[in-house]
């Protein structure tokens, strides 16, 4: 696999063609909805998408609320799994993915207006195994509002065909 060809460098090479044309940010954003329905229900922005860093908003609407007003907690969650995801995958060298085993979060402060998930993972020199990448959700004064912790299963991406390895029960 060619680094052209992995996840990351496709995500990015997608950002880095749109985000400079006048509507491209829109367009990319409509690429990521198309591509990944659940993370789309949100309506990210991507503010910022380089190797190892993402910056994602989204903005209070009424259907990203719950009964308090405020936005709901499962948006919040969502937007800060995407940021963690694009800013790992992006860093992440050819022929490797990562799957998410498991996400938890704390709340610090009700959002409202438009919040911002920030993550900016460091790989660990052994990148295959399972890591923890915080994203932090900040509002338009710079609160915090939420913080992350995000464990990926890290590993390289099946062949094609999904031929992995069958594990034989012995008699």
């Amino acid at each position: 696999m060619s680094a052209d060809d992995s996840p990351g460098a496709r995500l990015l090479n997608a950002w880095r063609q749109l985000s400079p044309l006048p509507g491209g940010r829109w367009m990319f954003t409509q690429l990521v909805k198309r591509l990944i329905p659940y993370t789309g229900s949100v309506s990210p922005r991507v503010e910022t998408l380089e190797p190892g860093v993402a910056r994602i908003s989204i903005t209070q609407r009424r259907r990203l609320e719950q009964h308090l007003g405020s936005i709901h907690a499962i948006a919040l969650a969502n937007v800060a799994e995407f940021a963690s995801g694009a800013a790992m995958t992006t860093a992440l060298p050819a022929g490797y993915r990562g799957i998410v085993t498991k996400i938890s979060i704390e709340y610090f402060k009700k959002a409202r207006g438009t919040v911002t998930a920030e993550s900016r993972p460091n790989l660990p020199p052994s990148i295959e195994g399972e890591h923890d990448f915080i994203s932090e959700i900040t509002d338009e004064q710079g609160d915090l509002i939420a913080r992350a912790t995000v464990r990926w299963k890290l590993g390289p991406i099946p062949a094609p065909g999904g031929a992995s390895p069958q594990v034989r029960a012995t008699p």
